[in-house]
C-alpha cells in the first residue's frame, strides 16, 4: 500500500531538476518513490510505512 504526497509548489515545465532533487533526497533516506508529474503539481507515491519519514525529508527543503 502506498501513500500519496503532493508537492504544492507550482512547477514549470522549464524548471529542470525538481524531480531529481526530490528523488535524491528520498534516496538518501532509503525511501523509494514513484513520481507522477501533473499539470500544476507533482505527486510522489511512497510506501505507507515510510510516508512520515518521506514528508520529514522533503520538509528539509524549506528549512
Amino acid at each position: 500500500v502506498y501513500s500519496q504526497i503532493t508537492l504544492t509548489v507550482h512547477s514549470s515545465l522549464e524548471a529542470v531538476g525538481l524531480t531529481a532533487a526530490v528523488a535524491n533526497k528520498l534516496a538518501s533516506k532509503g525511501i523509494s518513490a514513484n513520481v507522477i508529474a501533473a499539470y500544476y503539481h507533482d505527486h510522489i507515491f511512497v510506501q505507507s510505512g515510510k510516508a512520515e519519514a518521506a514528508v520529514s525529508a522533503l520538509e528539509e527543503f524549506s528549512a
